[in-house]
């Protein structure tokens, strides 16, 4: 896309940063933005049509997704050469508008710019098990203090029994969300069916193919048997014979289980951990880690108050996530950028 009134070089700047933009993980692959350049200036604005309405009334999952967006435009721009000048809420009076970016003097990228923007079309979410394969532990204690550069905290949750009480809360959460039609209805919207065109939602080979799709003796539905690790994962499916059929019988490690937590509970601290996010799955991903999301407790204001009073020390819990090692890859889509951006 053209920008009038840029040099050739700053109009391909922009325009790397906007593809990288694009590429920012979501909440059910919504890509809940649109993007706007003004001069050297691009604007960051939350596209409320595409917000969960039941799942995510408040857009806290939106503004964490955008977040997520604000930070691969800031590492693009400072792989090209170019220093990002951000300002986060820059205006109380146009609540849609989250961010502008904007194009600053000449910087030289480092090595660990150039490693997060080399993965920035190559990073998936993954939503299965994963190989027994450790994460090491140093790559923990960086995306540790990623997160903290960020505004927020990355904990590790090593105490077993915590781990399982939060695979039962995510399951529980996902018991009554699979009972509540309506909340069903608003994911299976973003439930991309098989050989679908669409630029966004969630791939149907995305996920494995649950197991009482193939076995009459397995039970079907949101509670059939599931290669994640023990925690519950989204039926996107719905009793449809959807998901991968690649044997998963080697991917049934949990991995490491995270929690992504900010101070305040804010429109800036969401951001803020939108940032943090990506910036650990960008790292991840450059170090062969793949990431799996179960928000359903999140999305349960009663359990995720507890999660904070009892897990989080008072922190309000962002994200609830497991890392590992993928035995499989799965293929990422996008909207056109021409769908994202405002004349």
């Amino acid at each position: 896309m053209a920008i009038r009134g840029l040099t050739w070089e700053n109009d391909m700047t922009i325009d790397i940063a906007l593809e990288a933009a694009r590429w920012a993980p979501s909440v059910h692959n919504t890509q809940p933005w649109t993007f706007a350049v003004t001069g050297q200036e691009i604007a960051v604005r939350a596209s409320t049509d595409r917000k969960l309405a039941l799942e995510d009334p408040g857009g806290r999952e939106m503004l964490i997704s955008c977040g997520a967006a604000v930070f691969n435009l800031r590492t693009a721009l400072h792989q090209a050469g170019r220093e990002p000048i951000v300002r986060i809420l820059p205006d109380p009076d146009r609540p849609s508008l989250l961010a502008t970016v904007r194009v600053g003097e000449a910087v030289e990228p480092d090595e660990h710019t150039s490693m997060l923007a080399g993965q920035i079309e190559v990073r998936r979410t993954h939503r299965a098990g994963f190989t027994e394969t450790p994460v090491p532990e140093r790559l923990v204690a960086q995306w540790q203090r990623e997160a903290a550069n960020e505004g927020a905290t990355f904990t590790p949750i090593g105490a077993p029994a915590a781990v399982r009480a939060l695979a039962a809360l995510t399951e529980a959460a996902q018991a009554v969300q699979s009972q509540d039609w309506p909340f069903t209805l608003e994911v299976m919207r973003w439930a991309r069916p098989p050989d679908s065109t669409r630029g966004d939602g969630v791939p149907a080979d995305a996920y494995p193919k649950r197991s009482g799709d193939t076995d009459p003796e397995r039970p079907t539905g949101a509670y059939a048997e599931q290669p994640t690790g023990e925690f519950a994962q989204r039926d996107y499916a719905h009793e449809r014979p959807w998901g991968t059929e690649t044997d998963q019988r080697m991917s049934c490690a949990t991995g490491v289980v995270a929690l992504l937590t900010t101070r305040e509970d804010t429109r800036e601290a969401w951001l803020a951990a939108g940032q943090a996010l990506q910036h650990v799955l960008l790292h991840a991903s450059a170090h062969g880690v793949s990431a799996a999301f179960h928000t359903q407790a999140l999305e349960e204001p009663h359990l995720r108050d507890f999660l904070r009073q009892r897990m989080c020390a008072g922190a309000y819990p962002q994200m609830l996530m497991r890392l590992g090692i993928a035995a499989d890859e799965s293929h990422g889509v996008r909207r056109p950028l021409t769908d994202m951006t405002d004349p």
